[in-house]
């Protein structure tokens, strides 16, 4: 069809598992490949393929990702001992988030999708807070001890040359634990990076916090390694975008955002973000409407939902059963990756196509059309539950009406 929108470079494409790899293939069917002529470098990042290929294929789509510059994500099962047994595993193959982020060097942004009728629990924000989590270090890749009464603990840092720094943890006088922490500048700066990179992509103020009063050189690190990177990269053209970055303690920070309108970028530690990321999702309802993003400091994004595989609906899916599953955060998954491609290779019909299905996916619901997680939340009156399918037919609908 000579009418369909033409791309010029693929997007990588790395479908899922269970009803996400369901609702994956409807999407495509019902509301891109009728309007793109659509290409894609196709990635089977589904758990059996995975298991097949020793997990090469995942390495494979993030190496991809970095020679295409723009990929988009089907939620994955990341096993655990039921479902090594379930899919019959050569092993526990590891998250591929986690693969992928570590590739990638990546920072993920989460950010929750706003629709009428559907009200935060904090009822001040009207705007989204993205939340942006530093994916490294810290308590996930400590070292802890259980120490028992009488024992010293002390931090040993050993030079190259063979001298030692020693300095007092703790004398035991009575059982304790002990955990060791570490980060690498090189992360941190990556970390900054993609912050402000994203801050200015998004034309939105950046917030970072950390504890550097009690963590005189820990956080203290932190703070420092974005403020000079800021000072020497990005103060200008933040200026020039007419955006704020900002920077206070976290604890003055949770006070800020509960106060907040929202619309701004808070940038958090890795366990800071971890927490914070759902807390926020929870407080603005639904975890099945935040989107999210995984953005490496050259410049390098995966889009993705923030959620799993909907193994519950999948199950009824397999039994023939109905099922009601919320598509919005796969769909914007979609749309932010058309979107960002259509960006790099100056296609202002792509773009536009990814802003029309996004109106009319929030139109479909605030006209009183969606699935049974958000008719439960929704405020609206005259509101319907409808299928997994049938609310993509819907959203089609508006999107014809859009395209005229």
């Amino acid at each position: 069809m000579a009418d369909k929108i033409q791309m010029k470079t693929p997007l990588v494409e790395m479908d899922g598992d269970e009803m996400t790899r369901v609702i994956w293939k409807m999407i495509k069917d019902i509301l891109l490949t009728p309007y793109i002529d659509l290409k894609t470098e196709y990635y089977d990042l589904g758990l059996e393929y995975r298991n097949q290929t020793k997990d090469q294929v995942t390495i494979d789509s993030a190496e991809a990702t970095k020679k295409y510059g723009v990929a988009v994500k089907c939620a994955t099962i990341t096993p655990n001992a039921q479902r090594v047994e379930e899919y019959n595993l050569s092993e526990m193959w590891k998250s591929p988030n986690g693969t992928i982020r570590a590739l990638l060097d990546g920072t993920v942004f989460r950010s929750p999708i706003i629709v009428k009728g559907i009200t935060p629990y904090i009822p001040t924000w009207t705007k989204p807070i993205t939340i942006a989590r530093h994916a490294y270090g810290d308590v996930y890749k400590n070292t802890e001890m259980v120490v028992g009464a009488g024992d010293k603990a002390e931090l040993v840092v050993t030079k190259p040359d063979g001298t030692e720094e020693r300095s007092l943890i703790h004398d035991f006088g009575t059982p304790g634990i002990i955990q060791g922490l570490h980060n690498i500048d090189k992360s941190i700066g990556s970390f900054a990076r993609a912050c402000f990179n994203f801050a200015l992509d998004t034309h939105q103020d950046l917030w970072f916090a950390t504890k550097d009063t009690i963590s005189k050189k820990y956080d203290h690190r932190f703070k420092d390694i974005f403020q000079e990177i800021y000072d020497a990269e990005y103060k200008e053209k933040f200026e020039a975008a007419g955006i704020e970055y900002f920077y206070t303690l976290i604890d003055d920070a949770v006070a800020r955002v509960v106060r907040s309108e929202g619309g701004y970028i808070w940038a958090c530690k890795n366990y800071d973000g971890d927490v914070m990321s759902d807390m926020v999702a929870t407080a603005y309802g639904s975890l099945a409407m935040m989107t999210s993003v995984l953005v490496s400091p050259d410049g390098v994004y995966e889009y993705e939902a923030a959620h799993g595989t909907v193994q519950r609906h999948y199950y009824k899916y397999l039994k023939g059963e109905t099922t009601s599953t919320n598509s919005v955060a796969t769909l914007f998954a979609w749309t932010g990756a058309l979107r960002k491609r259509g960006e790099l290779d100056q296609l202002p019909q792509l773009c536009d196509f990814a802003d029309k299905l996004e109106q009319a996916t929030i139109q479909t619901i605030e006209d009183g059309v969606m699935t049974g997680d958000l008719y439960l939340l929704s405020s609206l009156e005259n509101k319907q539950k409808v299928d997994t399918e049938a609310f993509l037919v819907a959203v089609n609908d508006r999107l014809q009406a859009l395209l005229k």
